[in-house]
């Protein structure tokens, strides 16, 4: 079975986001990118799926602009065996949205055919949550979210779902969308030799225009803002001067 992992470019996790003084958006100048972290699970459980041997070939494609080549590096050298770019944006703030996403990533599974697709469930830079829901309806496959536990048993995925109440197990059939929580999995470094072999594994570049899908944004970003800082706590002499004022604030 062939599995297809879409991954994106994002702002780097541990790099504190600076917003443009003219609110219009993030800064990205001289900031450290990486993929994103819930794709990064994604690319794991896919290579672990093959070490098991539940798979064959792992697929994977990133959309958006041309520097995106270096996240796709990564999933080579963690152990994916191809990568498909396909350029979308010349400029690095364009952020391409779910539904362009998801029709593109459409087109490449008509073209690949994967028994399996694994995304992640979110990008940490927009938290859209869409794309991999997108694309099972765009092509009527099934689909498991939230995954933190998948099982290929014969045509099916057998999948545990993180819900508000706890856990959900579920089963479904393949080929099928499957998108990865943060407890699925812990990725593994990318060793040097990995590093090295990844510099010659096939990565194809294709355009958004290749497919025939606009990439035009239908959203439009009014205005970008940091969140407000917290305001400074206040020290009380015992517990009873604690208790009242836990009353005063309505917390008991």
């Amino acid at each position: 079975m062939k599995v297809l992992v879409p991954v994106k470019r994002v702002i780097d996790y541990n790099v504190k986001v600076r917003v443009k003084a003219d609110g219009s958006g993030v800064d990205l100048a001289n900031v450290k990118m990486s993929m994103n972290p819930f794709d990064e699970i994604a690319v794991e459980e896919a290579i672990r799926l093959k070490e098991k041997g539940a798979v064959e070939e792992i697929v994977v494609v990133s959309i958006g602009v041309k520097q995106a080549q270096e996240t796709l590096r990564t999933a080579l050298a963690m152990g994916a065996d191809r990568a498909i770019l396909v350029v979308a944006a010349d400029d690095v703030h364009q952020d391409i949205e779910p539904l362009a996403v998801a029709k593109i990533l459409a087109k490449i599974v008509e073209e690949e055919q994967p028994g399996l697709v694994i995304a992640g469930k979110q990008a940490i830079d927009n938290d859209m949550n869409a794309t991999g829901q997108m694309l099972s309806a765009l092509l009527g496959w099934g689909q498991a979210t939230f995954a933190s536990e998948v099982e290929i048993a014969g045509d099916a995925a057998k999948v545990t779902r993180e819900v508000d109440g706890g856990l959900q197990t579920i089963s479904v059939k393949l080929p099928a969308i499957i998108t990865a929580d943060l407890r699925l999995n812990e990725p593994r470094y990318a060793s040097l030799p990995n590093i090295m072999k990844a510099k010659k594994k096939p990565l194809d570049e294709k355009t958004a225009a290749d497919y025939g899908v606009d990439v035009s944004p239908r959203l439009e970003v009014v205005k970008t803002a940091e969140p407000a800082g917290r305001s400074a706590g206040i020290k009380v002499g015992s517990v009873d001067e604690l208790v009242a004022k836990l009353k005063d604030a309505g917390v008991v």
